[in-house]
């Protein structure tokens, strides 16, 4: 990343959001839990699996959580026990992704590099925010951002739907694996400032991308390297991509289908 002390033992703080964004969760009513963060995926909450994960991480130090709320975590013993150890430090969300996302990073000094994830990101490995860490400390930008090919994800998961980005030097999907130095922290509030307008698509686009990338992307001559470039010119922070090679970095748990297909997967490694 951009600032000069790059050593390959730096210590990542982590902040995994752990709220739901509606009352309406198809896997909070599959599943009955208490909140989408506490549904078990093969017998093991989900917030709970992307925890253990990063505390087997050498290069995570710290974990702060934001979400679920305070009157939720009463449904998951597991997530109150390392809460009081000591081992996650537990913040209330606020009401959006990007308000929550810029909460947590509040109280984590400006020189900690940050990895941002998700609750719901329950096949995430150590080996994943190894290699994600690894080449965001040896990129020359900002913030970076995890994605997996289309073609890695089909090799994987064949007959499997996912939303695929399609730009004219291939296939993408994103894994919601951030990693920010301090200036790459203000692509947060570039972030809240693109929720807000979300009602207004129409600035949204000409805020977020510009008018000349949208109708670059429509008409299939956008490559993902002038889409990022044009997320950095227009956010005034420098991004770059970071493709991973395991497929399970591009699958969260969002519909009832992905769960079964997590389930599936974890089944398989314990056999």
């Amino acid at each position: 990343m951009s600032e000069q002390k790059r050593p390959e033992s730096q210590q990542f703080a982590a902040l995994v959001l752990a709220a739901d964004r509606t009352g309406k969760d198809p896997i909070t009513r599959h599943t009955g839990a208490a909140c989408k963060a506490f549904a078990p995926v093969a017998g093991v909450p989900m917030v709970i699996r992307v925890l253990d994960t990063l505390a087997a991480c050498e290069s995570i130090n710290r974990i702060i959580l934001c979400g679920p709320p305070e009157s939720l975590l009463q449904h998951c013993p597991e997530l109150q026990q390392r809460i009081a150890c000591g081992q996650v430090t537990w913040l209330s969300n606020l009401d959006s992704p990007s308000r929550s996302a810029d909460r947590g990073l509040s109280i984590i000094p400006d020189d900690i590099p940050v990895l941002i994830t998700t609750a719901d990101h329950a096949l995430l490995t150590p080996a994943i925010i190894q290699q994600f860490i690894a080449a965001s400390l040896a990129a020359t930008a900002d913030a970076t951002v995890g994605t997996v090919t289309e073609q890695a994800i089909v090799a994987a998961f064949p007959g499997v739907k996912r939303t695929i980005i399609r730009l004219r030097d291939g296939g993408f999907r994103g894994c919601n694996l951030y990693a920010f130095r301090s200036r790459g922290r203000a692509l947060v509030r570039f972030w809240q400032q693109a929720e807000d307008l979300r009602k207004k698509p129409l600035k949204l686009v000409a805020r977020v991308l510009g008018f000349k990338t949208v109708l670059s992307y429509f008409f299939g001559w956008l490559t993902l390297r002038q889409g990022v470039a044009a997320v950095s010119e227009k956010s005034g922070v420098v991004i770059q991509v970071i493709v991973l090679d395991d497929a399970r970095a591009g699958i969260d748990v969002d519909k009832v289908e992905d769960l079964q297909l997590a389930e599936s997967l974890l089944s398989r490694q314990r056999h």
